[in-house]
């Protein structure tokens, strides 16, 4: 073999890999045929008082995210951004579309702090629900989406920053960063889940 030939056959194996990288990379966050829903039977209670599953929220795209009212300053941002899809969303939220935040502090966020919280915030939306619930049934709640809580040694608790698409069937669609994905591109994929739907 030439240098030619070995440069060539060097080539087309770093033009295959990247391929089969670039590839791998388009399915991030999307779950494969046949995963099992992520959302539990587990009875938890939203911000009015009103004792609800995420499995029975199954039938519309959700968006769901993870929060507690005491949070510094995380939660606040990824709850502005909620905000900000549900003004995009417009008359499908509530509708066609359903926003889930779930506390990670059930220790403290009763429905009242939930419901003073959602004011407090501007998310006072049908179709928006906070959830909590004893602290069993949270962590199972949170065991469907493969997420835990972390209560620090002093008390104080870890933050999620996860938020994901959950499909009218129930299955993960899509994973995000909640600190870095733009609420135009949730919403750009809530309408791709609804058009497929």
């Amino acid at each position: 073999m030439s240098i030619d030939d070995n440069l060539r056959s060097l080539a087309i194996i770093l033009i295959v890999t990247s391929a089969l990288f670039a590839a791998a990379g388009c399915h991030s966050g999307s779950t494969e045929e046949g995963a099992a829903s992520v959302l539990t039977d587990t009875k938890l209670v939203d911000q009015n008082g009103n004792t609800i599953s995420l499995e029975s929220l199954k039938g519309k795209p959700m968006v769901v995210d993870f929060i507690y009212t005491s949070c510094p300053g995380p939660c606040l941002m990824e709850t502005a951004k909620f905000a900000n899809v549900a003004l995009r969303l417009g008359n499908d939220l509530g509708s066609k579309v359903a926003l889930v935040s779930i506390s990670v502090d059930p220790e403290h966020d009763g429905p009242k702090q939930l419901l003073n919280y959602s004011h407090q915030q501007g998310a006072d939306e049908k179709g928006w629900y906070f959830l909590t619930g004893g602290p069993a049934d949270v962590d199972k709640a949170l065991a469907g989406f493969k997420l835990s809580r972390q209560i620090e040694p002093d008390g104080s608790v870890g933050h999620l920053v996860d938020m994901m698409l959950v499909g009218p069937d129930g299955r993960l669609v899509r994973e995000y960063n909640g600190e870095i994905v733009k609420a135009q591109d949730i919403v750009d994929d809530v309408k791709k889940t609804l058009n497929n739907g």
